[in-house]
C-alpha cells in the first residue's frame, strides 16, 4: 500500500490534470453520441407538420389577398355608380383612381417584360459559400433597381407588386415579399416603354451583375419581352404605422444637450 502511495506522488501533476481532461471529454463525446440520434429523430419528424402548416398558412392568405382585392373591385363599382350623375364626384373618383393606380392598388397591362431567375444547379466547390449558388432577396433587389432605372413604371415579383411599402428579406430558402413567402424560379414582371430591355442592356451595372452571378455562380437567368405583360395590384396593408412616445406619468427635465465642441485652428 505504500508502495502505491509513493507511485502515485511521483507521477507528474501534468500528467494527471492530462488525464482528468481526456476523461471528461470522453464522457462529453458518449453523451452527445447517445443524444445525436435523438435529435435527428425529432427533426424529421417535425418538419413535415411545419411545412404543412407553412403551405395551409399561404393558402389562407392567398384566399385573403382575393377578397381584399375583389372588395376594393366592388367598392370601385359603388363609387361609380354613385357619382355619375354629379360632376364634382366624377371629378373625385377619377383623381381616386389615379391615386390608387399610383399606389398600386389596380391592375396593369402594358408592353412589357418578363425575367426569370433560378438557382444554380452547379455543385458547390470545397470552401465555396452555398448562399452565392441561389437566388437571394439582395439578386432581386438588384434586378428591380435596374428595371426602375431602365424606365420601368410597375414591377411585381412572382404576383407580388413593389410598392413604396414594399420590402423584402430572406427566409430559409424563400423571399418575404409583402407578407407573402416566394419560392424560385422568380419572375419579375415589368411594365414600361416598348423598348425597356434595349434600355436595360444598355446599362453596365447590369451586365456587370449578370456576369457576376450568371458565369461566375451559374445563377440560371432567362427573359421574355412580352406586348401585354400583367401586373396585378397590390393586395397588402396600405396604413402606414409609426412609433409615438408614451406620455410619462411624472414630469422628468429634459436633458440638456452641450454645445457642439470648436475644432481648433493650428
Amino acid at each position: 500500500m505504500n508502495a502505491l502511495v509513493t507511485r502515485m506522488r511521483s507521477v507528474p501533476t501534468w500528467q494527471v490534470a492530462l488525464g482528468v481532461a481526456l476523461l471528461v471529454l470522453g464522457f462529453l463525446l458518449v453523451a452527445q453520441l447517445r443524444a445525436e440520434p435523438a435529435r435527428v429523430r425529432y427533426t424529421s419528424q417535425e418538419r413535415p407538420p411545419l411545412v404543412e402548416t407553412a403551405t395551409d398558412l399561404q393558402k389562407r392568405q392567398d384566399a385573403l389577398k382575393a377578397s381584399i382585392l375583389d372588395l376594393r373591385e366592388q367598392i370601385r363599382d359603388q363609387e361609380a355608380t354613385a357619382g355619375s350623375g354629379n360632376k364634382q364626384v366624377v371629378q373625385i373618383n377619377d383623381q381616386l383612381q389615379t391615386d390608387r393606380g399610383a399606389a398600386g392598388l389596380v391592375d396593369l397591362v402594358g408592353p412589357g417584360l418578363v425575367l426569370q431567375l433560378e438557382d444554380s444547379t452547379q455543385p458547390v466547390p470545397p470552401g465555396g459559400a452555398p448562399g452565392d449558388y441561389t437566388v437571394s432577396s439582395s439578386d432581386l433587389r438588384d434586378v428591380a433597381n435596374e428595371l426602375w432605372l431602365a424606365g420601368a413604371e410597375t414591377i411585381a415579383i412572382n404576383g407580388e407588386r413593389l410598392t413604396a411599402v414594399s420590402g423584402m428579406t430572406d427566409i430559409g430558402t424563400s423571399v418575404l415579399l409583402n407578407g407573402a413567402y416566394l419560392q424560385p424560379p422568380y419572375q419579375v414582371t415589368a411594365i414600361g416603354p416598348k423598348d425597356l430591355y434595349q434600355r436595360l442592356l444598355q446599362s453596365t451595372s447590369f451586365a456587370s451583375f449578370v456576369r457576376g452571378r450568371v458565369n461566375d455562380f451559374g445563377i440560371r437567368f432567362g427573359v421574355a419581352q412580352l406586348d401585354q405583360a400583367v401586373v396585378p395590384a397590390y393586395a397588402g396593408d396600405v396604413s402606414l404605422r409609426y412609433a409615438q412616445p408614451i406620455p410619462s406619468a411624472s414630469p422628468v427635465a429634459s436633458p440638456t444637450v452641450a454645445p457642439p465642441a470648436r475644432s481648433a485652428r493650428p
